[in-house]
């Protein structure tokens, strides 16, 4: 591996090891009016991130088979913690494949969504623990472009959201019914509607004061 690529794997796993350790923390609920801005600002952090490995060419890692990093870490408690801080917005609905025709929207949860993308970035860690820097360059690259990326993605979106209806107020104004009826139906509408309605607590005061 040039130095280059080993700078820019450090720098890499700088970013990674810091929003593992921000999301643990925002988990812990020592602050639960700020979760979904701090959630908000990591998930953006970790997409620049994505986009630089994306950007690069394609990493070849130095063994045919992948070395056996050890378990994956038992992101249980974190998932459970998050889905207890988030509960009035944790559901959100997303179209899998945007370019699928007229696809249907899909209930995830953004602390499923969450475990999930900690999983693959810490499977990727144990890597660059062990000294193994082009196999985590490697992992990461792929799993952002076969998961974790579009993962992170949804849940930005869905974060972003829930910060803009509660500080421009449009739940409460206009109604989430007639912006996502004709894409996901009078049921889930109402259902998401609840969810945005509560997460106005969450998301602090707005504008109006």
């Amino acid at each position: 591996m040039s130095d280059d690529l080993t700078d820019f794997t450090a720098e890499i796993a700088d970013q990674i090891e810091s929003f593992v350790v921000a999301v643990t923390e925002v988990a812990r609920g020592e602050e639960p009016g700020a979760a979904v801005s701090m959630l908000l600002l990591e998930v953006s952090q970790l997409m620049l991130a994505g986009g630089r490995l994306g950007a690069i060419a394609d990493v070849v890692p130095d063994e045919r088979f992948e070395p056996d990093s050890g378990p994956d870490p038992d992101v249980d408690a974190l998932r459970t913690s998050l889905s207890v801080l988030l509960e009035p917005i944790d559901v959100y609905y997303e179209v899998f494949d945007p370019y699928v025709p007229r696809p249907k929207p899909v209930a995830f949860r953004i602390s499923d969504d969450m475990a999930d993308v900690v999983t693959d970035l810490m499977h990727g860690l144990a890597h660059h623990r062990a000294g193994r820097t082009t196999e985590a360059l490697w992992w990461w690259q792929f799993s952002y472009l076969a998961n974790w990326g579009a993962t992170a993605s949804a849940v930005l979106r869905a974060l972003q959201s829930v910060v803009a209806h509660a500080r421009l107020d449009t739940a409460a104004d206009d109604g989430i019914e007639v912006a996502v009826d004709d894409a996901i139906g009078d049921e889930l509408a109402d259902e998401l509607a609840e969810q945005l309605d509560d997460a106005v607590v969450l998301g602090g005061p707005t504008n109006g004061g």
